[in-house]
């Protein structure tokens, strides 16, 4: 069986990782953490020129008409370079809701221009709850005036002060089945009663905020899919996005593998190179034995998911649960080995540690997988 990836899928990894080093330096990623933004229009269009804003989403729209597999490689390489910015909440929350639940009259009006890199949409879903199932959605959606009135909090959305429009998951019905009466509505950040507030993170290179709705009225032709059942579709999407998360987790751990492996080589302690020290050679062998672990898992996610298999869901959750620890564990590791230095604010050892905390729990940590994985599996 052939586990490696196409020609194709190499010329990307081989593209992303030449632009990153040029476009995304540290430095930049530095500048960019200290800005409300998270990104520059330069930048941005850099990337919209690459053909990577839309690279999942079909021709018609204006995108790529790439794979799933083809987004993992590529964000693998945007987690080496920390890649600070909007793209995962545009792409892989907002981009990927509308494509997967919205009419084809939404799509046209808003996938090219997101391939294109002149708007950008957020995803509006978890509450101060702290939930990630379908009893966490609280925000109300009634019927008023032909269209809706949205009430109600969202906490940790991505990049909403800078997005042009959410995507809102809200409640239209109460009772029986959570995961029924669930709908999502696509709101301009325009709409009167909508406050949103960039909340302070630990890590400031992806920027998260408070969304209020008060009273937020939307037209009908605001609602995205099928009132009632928007649950569903919002899996997938979550699905897909946490496939995602983890490919990017896994590029950081194996930029800190790297970085760190070179450091063991240089750093010279009692005569010799640390390296040479069985401690320290273990310790970059679990490192290493980690972050194999956590692609080989990671990639068979993406093909379940692409190939939309029966055990998709089941493939991302042990992505998440593995790679959220792994993740983890090596980006501690390799602080550990770097000694001092490591905890310094000039050394780059501490973006990819917060980064990896960050993305820890994003989606739910190993926890959470862990339990959704045994409900899979119907223990």
């Amino acid at each position: 069986m052939d586990f490696g990836f196409s020609e194709e899928q190499e010329l990307l990894r081989s593209t992303a990782r030449k632009f990153f080093e040029k476009e995304c330096t540290s430095e930049f990623v530095r500048k960019m953490m200290a800005t409300p933004e998270g990104t520059t229009p330069e930048f941005w269009a850099k990337l919209a020129e690459q053909g990577w804003l839309g690279l999942i989403f079909p021709e018609v729209y204006g995108g790529a008409g790439l794979g799933f597999v083809d987004l993992v490689v590529l964000m693998e390489e945007m987690g080496r370079a920390v890649m600070p910015g909007p793209y995962f909440s545009t792409v892989h929350l907002g981009g990927l809701t509308i494509l997967e639940a919205g009419s084809d009259a939404q799509k046209k009006r808003w996938l090219p221009k997101l391939s294109a890199g002149e708007a950008r949409v957020t995803l509006a879903w978890t509450e101060p709850n702290a939930r990630w199932d379908a009893q966490g959605v609280t925000v109300a959606a009634t019927e008023a005036g032909g269209g809706f009135t949205l009430s109600g909090t969202k906490l940790f959305v991505p990049d909403a002060h800078i997005a042009d429009a959410l995507v809102v998951v809200a409640r239209t019905a109460a009772g029986g089945n959570p995961q029924e009466g669930v709908s999502l509505f696509l709101v301009p950040k325009t709409a009167p009663g909508l406050e949103v507030t960039l909340l302070p993170t630990m890590d400031q290179t992806r920027k998260l905020c408070e969304v209020k709705l008060g009273r937020v009225a939307v037209p009908a032709d605001a609602l995205l899919g099928e009132k009632g059942k928007g649950w569903q579709p919002l899996t997938r999407v979550v699905e897909r996005a946490t496939v995602a998360l983890c490919a990017e987790m896994c590029g950081g751990a194996q930029r800190v593998l790297d970085m760190t492996t070179e450091y063991a080589k240089i750093r010279v302690a009692f005569g010799k190179p640390i390296g040479a020290y069985q401690g320290v050679k273990h310790k970059a062998a679990d490192m290493l034995v980690e972050v194999e672990n956590a692609k080989s898992i990671t990639y068979y996610a993406a093909w379940a998911v692409d190939e939309s298999a029966p055990e998709a869901a089941r493939a991302a959750s042990m992505a998440k649960a593995y790679v959220s620890d792994a993740s983890r564990r090596v980006s501690a590791a390799g602080i550990q080995l770097h000694g001092g230095i490591g905890f310094t604010w000039e050394h780059d050892l501490h973006l990819y540690f917060k980064r990896a905390k960050g993305s820890e729990f994003t989606f739910g940590d190993a926890t959470y997988h862990r339990e959704r994985v045994a409900q899979l599996i119907n223990l």
